[in-house]
């Protein structure tokens, strides 16, 4: 149904978790990143239900300086880039504010490395399968910013999950992941948000308990 909505987002990591069970091996080595903020109640859910390890993968949309909320493109920890040349050229955004927009979303990117993983390394990826979770999939800039920086770290096999995308997310996505799982993918599609009855930010605080509560994950306090 186009015009269901999911409780919250603890309530559709549940069923994305549902949706994904089809996907995993009884004996895949499993990972559930989250993309901070709102995916990571999502990615906890999942991670619960799947007795994955659990951790965040930091990704920073780089917004258009004409319009923040349109992404040009997107960063991830690890070094990953993902330009919209097509954005860019319509609307005529230069070198030099890309490189502007680009430097403000890496200081914020490390600090929210800093706040969610202190000084504690990312989680192993190589040979694993890895299943890249988020609130939602609007543009795709930053899960295909996630899923590059990923591959880089030669995973098993690599998953993109979200409870809701749109119709086409299965192709925007395929080239740089081995598998796409959502649980609504409607035609009708204009934002995550109306999706979802509750979609408040999240917050650091909630990241950091939510990590927390899988051993050897969360930062450190």
């Amino acid at each position: 149904m186009q015009d269901r909505v999911f409780k919250n987002r603890r309530e559709a990591g549940k069923e994305l978790a549902q949706a994904l069970a089809a996907e995993i091996g009884a004996n895949d080595d499993v990972v559930v990143l989250a993309l901070p903020r709102g995916g990571v109640p999502v990615g906890y859910e999942v991670a619960k239900a799947l007795g994955a390890e659990f951790d965040v993968l930091i990704v920073r949309k780089l917004g258009l300086p004409s319009q923040p909320e349109l992404a040009m493109g997107a960063i991830a920890s690890g070094g990953a880039i993902d330009l919209n040349q097509d954005v860019i050229a319509l609307a005529g955004v230069s070198q030099r504010d890309i490189d502007r927009v680009m430097a403000e979303e890496s200081r914020e990117l490390q600090r929210r490395e800093a706040v969610y993983r202190g000084t504690r390394p990312a989680v192993r990826v190589q040979g694993r399968t890895v299943i890249v979770v988020d609130d939602g999939l609007a543009t795709g800039a930053s899960m295909r910013a996630a899923l590059k920086a990923l591959r880089t770290r030669r995973p098993a096999r690599l998953i993109a999950a979200v409870p809701v995308a749109p119709f086409d997310a299965p192709q925007r996505l395929g080239d740089v992941c081995d598998a796409f799982v959502s649980v609504l993918r409607p035609a009708n599609f204009q934002a995550v948000g109306q999706f979802y009855a509750v979609f408040d930010q999240t917050s650091d605080e909630e990241v950091r308990t939510l990590l927390a509560q899988f051993p050897g994950t969360g930062a450190h306090q």
